[in-house]
């Protein structure tokens, strides 16, 4: 498994509406599994932009095995599944194993 970052928050259940929902500004949510190879492709390239956005963006994990409540809440039916959450609100969301670029273009987007 890849290494995390340390600016990579691992978010449960229980954590997600003080870590995600009561945030302000703009924060990544990776849903993921272990066995997705899709999730293993897109991991460090979110650990890059967590680097690259720190203080601007937050990036956070949530384990769609661990987390199933929180993740049928937001209608997780494919992994990856990257939502995007500004101030507290779901604003995007980005399914599949996509190029940096494109997470790039949505953080660019959303923090304008």
């Amino acid at each position: 498994m890849a290494t995390t970052n340390p600016q990579t928050v691992h978010v449960t259940d229980s954590s997600f509406a003080s870590e995600i929902e009561q945030a302000s500004g703009l924060v990544l949510v990776d849903f993921w599994a272990t066995w997705c190879g899709p999730c293993q492709v897109v991991a460090p390239i979110l650990d890059q932009l967590a680097g690259e956005y720190a203080g601007k963006a937050k990036v956070a994990k949530v384990d769609v095995d661990a987390n199933q409540r929180t993740a049928m809440r937001f209608n997780v039916r494919s992994i990856p599944s990257i939502l995007f959450f500004k101030n507290g609100q779901h604003v995007d969301t980005v399914i599949g194993a996509v190029p940096k670029a494109t997470l790039e273009g949505k953080i660019k987007q959303h923090l304008a």
